[in-house]
């Protein structure tokens, strides 16, 4: 063999080699990130939401991750073990249809529609629909004092429609991409009232110190369930006796009032605790 035609066998040869190192590298760091959810949960909750799920310095803080962390206890995983997933609204029937998580809490309110594609455990809590104002406002105490009145609520949301049609045909409507943007806009004089539901403006006002409150006059009912595939009637009747047992040796209601601290917040007791039974029979 010429110099010519060895040189040339060698580059393929290396050639091949490397390909070959290549191939067993990427299959090895995929094994990787297979092995590292082997043996743990994945749990889908909120990034932004402060004190419902928030993720804060490389920690999540807040009441669904109180509920989520308790849960995963009663299905013998230790925190440790939670792999925690961002759910944002519009993924989250994708991120379980997928299996990209078990489980999501995520101020997921349980539906008819969102039945037909995932079932539900829960309900872990029952919120309502309520407004956010500042500390000092007086003259908003319902959603019938917002006419003429600016209202900030989130694009994708259809809270201030709800005020809109049904309490206040001539309120302002003004919408943002998240909650804490809302805040800062009621808190900045811009808008004169936030509305979502009552637990999520809890959170706000807890994360003003006091420069925020919710009026407290809940107008709609949310079932907030625990996402799971559909079908897994075993998986919703454990989640339910956690969430039973939460309830019933204080851990839920004190779930609640680490998450609102500072703020004068009752759940809606006519609904609160609930009795979680959903998803159990298909």
């Amino acid at each position: 063999m010429n110099k010519r035609l060895s040189s040339m066998a060698g580059r393929i040869a290396r050639t091949a080699v490397a390909a070959v190192c290549t191939v067993a590298c990427v299959l090895s760091v995929a094994a990787c990130g297979a092995d590292d959810e082997a043996g743990k949960i994945r749990i889908g909750i909120k990034f932004d939401q402060p004190g419902l799920g928030f993720k804060k310095s490389g920690t999540y803080v807040g009441f669904d991750v109180d509920v989520a962390k308790y849960i995963a206890k009663s299905l013998g995983y230790s925190e440790d073990e939670i792999i925690w997933k961002e759910a944002p609204s519009k993924q989250r029937e994708a991120m379980l249809q997928n299996g990209d998580v078990d489980m999501i809490l995520a101020t997921y309110s349980i539906t008819d529609d969102r039945k037909r594609v995932v079932s539900f455990a829960g309900p872990y809590f029952v919120a309502g629909q309520d407004l956010l104002v500042r500390k000092g406002e007086t003259g908003i105490n319902g959603p019938q004092d917002l006419n003429g009145k600016r209202l900030c609520s989130v694009t994708g949301s259809t809270s201030a429609v709800t005020v809109k049609e049904r309490f206040a045909s001539k309120v302002q409507l003004m919408e943002q991409p998240g909650y804490a943007e809302c805040a800062t806009a009621l808190l900045s004089g811009i808008v004169d009232a936030v509305t979502t539901d009552d637990i999520i403006l809890a959170g706000l006002a807890s994360a003003s110190r006091g420069r925020l409150r919710v009026v407290g006059k809940p107008f709609t009912v949310e079932r907030y369930g625990v996402g799971i595939k559909k079908g897994d009637t075993k998986l919703a009747s454990q989640i339910n006796n956690a969430i039973t047992q939460m309830i019933q040796d204080g851990s839920w209601k004190r779930a609640i009032d680490d998450n609102t601290k500072g703020v004068a917040y009752t759940p809606n007791a006519k609904y609160n605790p609930p009795t979680p039974t959903e998803g159990e029979k298909q």
